[in-house]
């Protein structure tokens, strides 16, 4: 069966003799203090996610997130729905450190799910959540979590964050202080070959920074802030750079800078509502726009830009022969949302929008034209990096879970689970008086994460199947001796 039922219907199911299964709302699956727990699941605990607008003509896929430590929940990555439920969650490893930018990318031709686990390490899973490659940054640098990109070429281009000995006396700082320049890394997956290596020092002066030591959160002056990098048409590369409020386009061979975009020593005029300040996320589009998340719409003052507190998500069109900026398209929150740090933009494949809004803790979706199509937020003292939108389908290699337990003579419960399962539709549970003779009872669709059953039966083991919308079984549990209800 695949039908909900209420307690009065089930328990005269029973009286009638009948074989029944009935999905049933459990609270040990709803999100509690802001943060969700699982019967089946006792090691989970993800933050719960708030949807605001519940999704209508949004694209196609899931919602990729790296909920922190420190606020309602387990930091980690995550896979959510358009309902705000868990498909997919890695709790960190450990008490410290941060997973950030899970994506899912091409790696050999083959789809995989992207990440950065702070202090150091990068990581690649397949589409059965085995791990399949971890590396760090080349020449003994330590990597920085901002950007992790596949290339067209499968290497990894990666960000690095780099202290160096610099005469700050021009920007007011010490004679003998510290710079921390921006590096963008090339590596070769294979043999961890660094094949580039990109310093901004080398390029951009402290004359392009718009903050001072004494300003900053880091040791010295943290000048550049690198946080993206993208590969553009001509395979030359695109990086962000926050505190110079600047795009920069590299040569990929020589590491010259072919064009600087906005900051103080912009190679293009800048049209009407083109300028930004303190942004994230610039990507080449296929149709030859730019698109960025603006962290502030701006006014200059003197030079300076001031942040007004709003930030948007803009597409911009380069005219790279008259080295003209244009403004296409713009889009706000209607709460006018601040992102005072973080955040990104996606221009997804049938031309809507998805942005994550930073320290602002929500992702939207937005039709082309600017519609709020979806609307969710995180819980208060959390964080993600970026968000995004992606199909994804997956096998997970690990067992599915599910526990049974009895609520009286003839009645049990069963939690069920599958973490990361992208193609479970229902679930099937069996009964028999021995662990080897299970019988059919019936089937529930799928609900949420973790679904919970109420099933008519005496017997002492229960064995739960996960099965396709074909009909084929996806997984079995092994047979699972009933325990007494804690409740």
């Amino acid at each position: 069966m695949a039908i909900k039922f209420t307690r009065r219907r089930f328990l005269a199911a029973l009286s009638a003799g009948a074989a029944w299964i009935a999905l049933t709302s459990a609270p040990g699956c709803k999100p509690s203090q802001s943060a969700w727990t699982f019967r089946s699941r006792p090691d989970l605990s993800p933050p719960a996610v708030d949807v605001t607008m519940q999704a209508h003509d949004t694209a196609a896929g899931y919602i990729f997130i790296t909920p922190g430590q420190g606020g309602a929940g387990q930091g980690g990555s995550m896979i959510l729905n358009n309902s705000g439920q868990v498909v997919w969650f890695r709790p960190l490893q450990g008490t410290h450190g941060r997973a950030m930018n899970l994506k899912a990318q091409t790696y050999r031709g083959r789809p995989v799910l992207t990440w950065g686990e702070i202090p150091s390490d990068y990581v690649i899973f397949d589409d059965s959540y085995r791990e399949v490659k971890r590396f760090r940054a080349g020449n003994g640098r330590d990597g920085d979590h901002h950007e992790f990109l596949i290339s067209p070429q499968d290497t990894a281009l990666i960000t690095i964050y780099n202290p160096v000995s610099w005469d700050l006396s021009s920007v007011g700082g010490l004679k003998d202080g510290v710079a921390w320049q921006g590096i963008v890394q090339e590596l070769d997956f294979e043999t961890g070959e660094v094949l580039f290596e990109w310093r901004s020092l080398e390029h951009v002066g402290l004359d392009e920074t718009y903050v001072t030591p004494s300003e900053d959160h880091y040791r010295g002056i943290d000048y550049f802030h690198i946080n993206s990098v993208d590969v553009d048409h001509d395979d030359n590369l695109l990086v962000s750079a926050r505190e110079t409020c600047a795009i920069y386009k590299i040569n990929r061979m020589s590491g010259e800078i072919i064009w600087r975009l906005g900051g103080k020593k912009s190679d293009f005029k800048m049209g009407p509502g083109t300028q930004f300040a303190y942004q994230h996320d610039a990507r080449r589009q296929p149709d030859g726009t730019i698109s960025i998340f603006d962290n502030g719409t701006t006014v200059f003052h003197n030079g300076i830009p001031k942040a007004v507190e709003e930030s948007r998500g803009i597409v911009l069109e380069l005219d790279e022969e008259e080295m003209t900026a244009t403004l296409v398209r713009e889009y706000t929150h209607p709460d006018n949302l601040f992102a005072d740090a973080a955040g990104n933009m996606q221009v997804l494949p049938n031309g809507n929008v998805f942005i994550g809004w930073g320290r602002a803790l929500v992702f939207s979706e937005f039709s082309k034209d600017g519609e709020l199509l979806f609307d969710a937020r995180l819980p208060p003292e959390n964080k993600s990096y970026r968000a995004f939108r992606f199909p994804w389908n997956a096998d997970p290699s690990d067992q599915l879970a599910a526990i049974a337990e009895r609520a009286s003579e003839d009645e049990i419960r069963v939690y069920a689970s599958w973490n990361g399962a992208t193609q479970v539709d229902t679930w099937e549970v069996l009964a028999g008086s021995s662990p080897n003779q299970p019988g059919f009872l019936g089937s529930v669709l799928r609900d949420g994460f973790e679904t919970s059953m109420s099933v008519r039966t005496a017997e002492p083991y229960v064995v739960v199947r996960a099965k396709h919308r074909s009909g084929r079984v996806l997984g079995t549990t092994e047979s699972l001796q009933i325990s007494r209800s804690p409740s």
